[in-house]
């Protein structure tokens, strides 16, 4: 019951967000600017404020990213290997449905949850997962997408993708805490402050970004494949993941947050991808929203389970 007590609120947010789309009471057009504040504003400010407390030790742990990452890439190389023997799909398709089972939304679902449970630990995890996903999982899609495409009018993405890596605000927010935690000063305390309260409007803000802008509707057609992708993403991908953590001994503190960490939903960044490539849209905007509203059960049975 302590388990459901603090993930259920979070899932209420969602739900509100979804209700309030529904009924009309709020234009879906409002999740964009609210997700924007969230990614640009709220979750740098949390992300640099949990590192710069930290010290160096503590945020290298090789095995917290070997069980998630490693688990992120087996199940996205699978998968595209899967689709392009069994399905004979282009490199492009297989690719974007890699990224609909191992691209995860570490940021806006796990890091809210990870807070509740673990404190400023999991948000340590959480951030750590999300310039993973951010640095490696992105920059490889894109490189497929780019080699499946390889039209003109695609020529300048690659130094596009470098600047957008480069300015990313979650990668900055780390790099500039982990300069700070190496300096050995301690962050004044109106900076610790300011810092804390923009943090404190993420989840609101991203939870409920996430609702709103949420479409059953998509869902129509094709359930059963929507229906697998979903169950690769919430089941086989944080049991492989699970794995890892305990091959490579794991605590399990950060066993269970790299369990949460691969067990949210979709991340909406594949859908970006999807509609800039023009590359199974209706395929990986139908698995957020299924990934979404199924991870409310899923997430509570790994929880417990762990």
């Amino acid at each position: 019951m302590h388990v459901a007590s603090l993930i259920l609120p979070i899932f209420a947010i969602i739900l509100t967000g979804w209700l309030a789309g529904t009924t009309g009471y709020l234009a879906r057009s409002v999740a964009g600017p609210l997700m924007q504040f969230a990614y640009y504003v709220a979750m740098p400010a949390l992300v640099f404020l949990t590192v710069a407390k930290e010290p160096l030790d503590s945020l290298l742990e090789w095995r917290f990213l070997a069980a998630f990452g490693g688990g992120s890439i087996l199940c996205f190389a699978a998968v595209v290997v899967a689709a392009r023997l069994a399905l004979k799909a282009s490199l492009g398709k297989s690719a974007m449905l890699g990224a609909i089972v191992s691209m995860t939304n570490t940021g806006f679902v796990a890091l809210p949850i990870l807070r509740a449970l673990q404190g400023q630990h999991g948000v340590l995890a959480a951030a750590v997962a999300t310039v993973f996903v951010g640095a490696i999982m992105f920059p490889a899609l894109v490189i497929l997408l780019e080699v499946d495409q390889q039209s003109s009018s695609h020529k300048m993405r690659a130094s596009a993708l470098a600047r957008q890596i480069g300015t990313n605000p979650v990668i900055l927010a780390t790099i500039l805490g982990l300069l700070w935690s190496v300096s050995g000063a301690a962050l004044p305390a109106p900076a610790a402050t300011y810092l804390g309260l923009l943090g404190e409007a993420l989840t609101p803000c991203a939870l409920f970004a996430i609702g709103l802008d949420l479409s059953i509707g998509e869902l129509r057609g094709h359930l059963s494949r929507y229906a697998l992708l979903a169950a690769l993403k919430l089941v086989a991908m944080p049991f492989i993941v699970y794995g890892l953590c305990v091959a490579s001994g794991l605590n399990r503190t950060l066993t269970l947050a790299a369990v949460i960490c691969a067990a949210v939903p979709t991340a909406k960044s594949a859908y970006v991808l999807a509609s800039e490539y023009d590359v199974e849209k209706t395929s990986t905007g139908a698995a957020i929203s299924m990934t979404t509203l199924f991870s409310i059960v899923t997430l509570l049975a790994w929880l417990y389970w762990i």
